[in-house]
This record gives C-alpha cells, structure tokens and sequence, in this order.
C-alpha cells in the first residue's frame, strides 16, 4: 500500500471511531456500528461479539505492554485506553482451555497483548516513518536499522491481532512465582524470538514448546516470526478490523 493510500485508509478508519470509551455507550444505542470498506479492507466498530479476557479466562495474567511506556514505541499507545485485554468470543473460550490445560502443568498464562485497534496499529505506521526517533532500539531492536523495520515485515499497515483473534502471550510458573524462561523478551525484533531458534538453552527452548503445544491443542495457529504470538485458526472475522479502543466499556 503506497503512503497516500495508508493515510487515507487511516483517516476513513478513524471515521468509526468515537470518543473513546466514553462514547462507546452511544454507538451501542444505534441500530449497526459504522462499518465502512477501503482500498479492500473493511472496518468496523461493532464490538458486540468480543469478551473482556479476565472474565472469559480467569486465570489469566495481565501486562498489556500498550497501555505501558514499555514497549518499542516508548509511549501509551493510541486505543489503549484501560490496561485490559480484549478477545472474540470464539478466541476466548478456547483461550480458556488452553488456560485449564496448562494449569494441570503448573502454568498461568501471562498476556502482553490481544485485539488491538487499527488505531494503535497507524500509531506504530507514524512511530516506524520517524526514523529519528529510537528511544527504545537497545531494548527492542539493538541490531535493525529503524528504516529496515517496514521492509522487514516488522511494522505494517494492518495487523490480525485487530481482527480480534490473535494473543500475544507467555507462562507463568505458579511453583516458582516468576515468569518462565522463553530466552527471549515479548516484542524483539529479530531471529531469536523465531519459534524454533535453537540457540538457546534445551530449557528455553521446551518452554517455548510447551506454550506452543496448548495453544496447537486448542485451535490456535503460531507465527513463525514470534513465539509469543497465536491466532484462533477459525477466526471469525478473518476480513475485518475493528476500530474501537481497548477498554471495558466497548464490551460492557
């Protein structure tokens, strides 16, 4: 997509977002959320069929890194308005058998991030096109050139994780207190945080594969590029991304 076409793109998106979470209440006073189409992709504010996570898995550990200053940017990210995660349904519930069967093991799931608005997507687009600002290189990305993070596939102008059925998450050891060992941190950029990079420790690497195996077991498809990061394989809205912001009231 040229970069008149992302922006404009952009700007009809946002053209279904309304205030925030605070004017999540009105939109659901009307007969159909704004859906609108551009340049092939279709938006949509209607949250009606998503979940907040901590209800749909009570299990689960929160760290939305996007609501944090933690993160490759350096700042709160545009959408997160509340530090909550939201899912489908549908990806939720699976979620939540994967949660049961990793607790037999001893495990919790941690999650760093779920459905995430396009919103927050063109806020990583605008980050990635200033080249001058790397803030955060030597935490997230010490040997990439920043202007190689769009040619490398890193930052793009959509992302499935706004379709509603993608997770970005890790283990939590119950026994030890602590996070488990993945030998690699959430969002770096580069080969070590490939699924089956190798050259870490036998330790790190079964961990990584025990993560990957509930996720397999319960309908959750990986990403070669990210051990962290999952998607339902029977999405229900595989050609939709939805707009509205990351907080309790787009669901309640």
């Amino acid at each position: 997509m040229n970069r008149f076409r992302y922006y404009f793109a952009a700007g009809m998106a946002a053209a279904v977002i309304l205030s925030g979470c605070a004017g999540t209440d009105a939109a659901k006073e009307t007969e159909e959320a704004p859906v609108t189409t551009v340049d092939g992709y279709t938006y949509s504010d209607d949250a009606s069929d998503f979940v907040l996570l901590s209800e749909a898995v009570p299990d689960v550990i929160l760290e939305i890194r996007y609501y944090s200053t933690y993160n490759f940017v350096g700042d709160r990210i545009d959408g997160y308005e509340e530090p909550v995660a939201l899912l489908t349904k549908e990806a939720a519930a699976a979620l939540n058998d994967v949660s049961d069967e990793l607790k037999e093991k001893g495990y919790r799931l941690k999650i760093y991030d779920a459905y995430r608005p396009q919103k927050a997507v063109d806020h990583f687009v605008r980050w990635a096109e200033d080249v001058e600002d790397t803030r955060m290189k030597p935490y997230f990305y010490p040997d990439l050139e920043k202007d190689q993070l769009f040619p490398l596939g890193y930052i793009d102008a959509h992302s499935g994780h706004s379709r509603g059925s993608t997770v970005d998450l890790t283990l939590f050891d119950m026994n030890t207190e602590k996070e488990v060992d993945m030998g690699g941190t959430f969002d770096w950029f580069g080969e070590l945080s490939h699924p089956d990079y190798t050259d870490i420790t036998e330790e790190q690497y079964a961990n990584r594969m025990i993560l990957r195996e509930a996720m397999l077991n319960h309908g959750f498809r990986p990403l070669a590029e990210e051990w962290w990061h999952f998607t339902l394989d029977e999405e229900p809205y595989p050609d939709t991304f939805f707009t509205f912001p990351v907080c309790r009231a787009s669901v309640e």
